[in-house]
């Protein structure tokens, strides 16, 4: 048994790691699809990961994701679900081919904070003093971008409670990663279908018209366009595989992979703007995410 632990620990520290990095990395994909609407990729993006999703799941014979339809109580968490997911997925390609990433970054750095303060709200869960801490620390650092750039960092902010949010309605779904993704992807659908059919250069419906352009791009981006479903699903599955094996420290130090390399990218590949309040902003959340970390390993022992 001995032996078996340290085995299990490693191997889930890899799925953790691998499913950071894919989405840390993220903002290169995106980055290639510059050129389809960034609305056409979620639509894209939504159905694609239903047709794989749905798929695998049905090949299992497993339809428990489809009998949530069934159920009224569930359906109406399953819903707002849905429609967070599809914003949080949305705002973040919109972000990342708008030359925001750092500011993607901002509220994936936050999202944690956000998570430990819904828990205190909803499921009246008892923060630690260093948990208060850090989730002042992050407050301070999101007033400074307030104040110096006279606006709340809108697309940090919103990725941050639309995640925070999404991932708190989640845990009264109760199915497992798979199948939840399967559920939000089907009940998203419309949505995807929606954004496929309206032109966004005019207030009309264009049909299949409004998607012409596609026509026109280069095999490989039409290649990564399909490949939409299999990059949201692929790393989902390995977080799923990693946070059954990793104890709760552990996981969330792993988390912070994913904000690094999009920072990384933003800043040295994307060459973005990074003001003076705006590395100052930084500073106060990395250093509230420290505390977070700490506060975990406290928690741990």
């Amino acid at each position: 048994m001995a032996n078996k632990l340290p085995s299990r620990l490693y191997k889930g520290i890899i799925f953790a790691s691998l499913s950071f990095i894919m989405w840390g990395i993220f903002p290169l994909y995106w980055k290639f699809l510059i050129t389809v609407d960034s609305l056409h990729i979620l639509a894209f993006r939504i159905l694609l990961s239903l047709v794989l999703v749905g798929a695998i799941l049905l090949a299992n014979k497993n339809t428990a994701w489809l009998a949530v339809f069934k159920e009224p109580k569930k359906l109406a968490v399953l819903i707002p679900t849905a429609l967070l997911i599809c914003c949080n997925w949305g705002l973040y390609i919109w972000a990342v081919n708008r030359g925001h990433t750092i500011d993607a970054s901002l509220g994936y750095y936050i999202n944690p904070l956000i998570s430990i303060l819904l828990g205190l709200v909803f499921f009246r869960e008892r923060l630690k003093p260093l948990q208060w801490v850090a989730a002042a620390i992050a407050l301070a650092g999101v007033l400074i971008v307030t104040l110096a750039s006279g606006a709340l960092p809108w697309i940090s902010l919103g990725l941050a409670l639309s995640f925070g949010v999404y991932g708190l309605l989640k845990k009264k779904l109760e199915l497992s990663a798979l199948e939840s993704l399967g559920a939000e992807t089907l009940a998203s659908a419309p949505i995807g279908v929606f954004l496929l059919f309206f032109s966004f250069g005019t207030p009309a419906f264009s049909g299949l018209q409004g998607l012409g352009y596609l026509s026109g791009l280069p095999p490989q981006t039409l290649t990564l366009l399909a490949l939409c479903g299999l990059v949201t699903v692929l790393p989902l599955y390995f977080f799923a595989l990693g946070a059954k094996m990793l104890p709760l420290s552990t996981l969330g130090f792993t988390q912070f992979i994913n904000p690094t390399l999009q920072f990384a990218l933003g800043l040295f590949v994307f060459k973005e703007a990074f003001p003076v309040h705006h590395f100052v902003a930084f500073i106060f959340i990395w250093t509230a995410v420290i505390v977070y970390l700490v506060s975990l390993k406290k928690v741990k022992r």
